[in-house]
């Protein structure tokens, strides 16, 4: 029997941090303008899109406390190390969005009933200017982070949120044209949930995807039959057993499998063999392989 472990690398997070380091200093600058003009026009969707703004704004900085944490070093109790802090802020970020769902389509139905009065022109300023600030920081983070499965799930996370929130402030100032030109007042609180909607829609697949790596569930873009056809079709690989694929964090998958060695080689140039062609097939470099050396007679194989 012969086993290796080719280690545990995490992916490099630097540019994640300048990235949602950038995109939080926008956000924050303007959520305040957008709070103080949500009261100011009496506007139910610009209050609902500076609390989504707010909500970013928390995403943002625990994206931030995730990628810092998750650089600590392995310990005797935590021998994988922290990164799976990444995942939990990913997790916690898409709780927070269904919140925040929740609380705007709560504050809308009251004002079905009763409509206020909206300050139509000074909402579309507003929210105007909203828009440009989530439309850079989208940029910013597209720019330097590629959402997709390889990417970091933590910050793609992040992503979403301002991708909502950007969609907030379109709904936001197509309610304050309805308002300002034709007085449907009621045009905001529906505003408001349409937000909500996309904001549900957004987070579902991050709980998804987040709960299915703190469950060890395999890559949704790894085939793990397709794993296993490829571990088989190595020269002098009899059988495959007890194959297992996982996610460490995002962009950093992992292997463990049982193989049946079925040639006279060295177990150990099998061995590199498999690890060679998961690294350069499928991309994988955290590898556990087990080798068997019992003959393929011994075992009703024959090459």
């Amino acid at each position: 029997m012969d086993h290796v472990d080719a280690g545990t690398r995490a992916p490099a997070r630097g540019r994640d941090t300048r990235a949602l380091t950038v995109t939080l200093a926008l956000v924050a600058a303007y959520m305040v303008a957008e709070i103080v003009g949500g009261i100011v026009t009496n506007s139910l969707a610009l209050l609902a899109d500076s609390a989504h703004m707010l909500g970013d704004a928390a995403a943002l900085g625990l994206a931030l406390f995730a990628i810092w944490f998750a650089r600590r070093p392995a310990t005797a109790k935590h021998t994988y190390g922290f990164y799976r802090t990444e995942i939990l802020a990913a997790l916690a970020n898409g709780a927070t969005l269904i919140a925040i769902a929740i609380s705007i389509i709560v504050s809308a139905y009251g004002r079905f009933r009763v409509p206020p009065e909206v300050r139509g022109g000074l909402l579309i300023v507003i929210a105007g200017g909203g828009l440009l600030v989530n439309l850079v920081g989208l940029w910013v983070l597209h720019a330097e982070h590629a959402t997709g499965a390889r990417g970091s799930l933590n910050v793609h996370g992040a992503w979403l949120h301002v991708l909502t929130d950007t969609l907030g402030s379109v709904q936001a100032i197509i309610a304050g044209v309805l308002i300002w030109t034709v007085g449907w007042h009621w045009v905001d609180p529906l505003a408001s949930v349409l937000i909500a909607l996309l904001v549900v829609y957004s987070a579902w697949e991050l709980l998804r995807a987040s709960t299915a790596v703190l469950m060890e569930g395999a890559p949704g873009h790894i085939d793990v039959d397709e794993v296993r056809e490829a571990i088989l079709a190595t020269p002098g690989v009899g059988a495959v057993d007890d194959l297992h694929v996982w996610t460490i964090t995002s962009g950093l998958e992992a292997i463990s499998v049982h193989v049946l060695a079925c040639d006279d080689r060295p177990p150990r140039t099998l061995l590199n063999e498999v690890r060679a062609m998961l690294r350069t097939r499928f991309r994988i470099d955290h590898v556990t392989i087990q080798v068997e050396t019992e003959s393929c007679d011994e075992a009703g194989l024959h090459p």
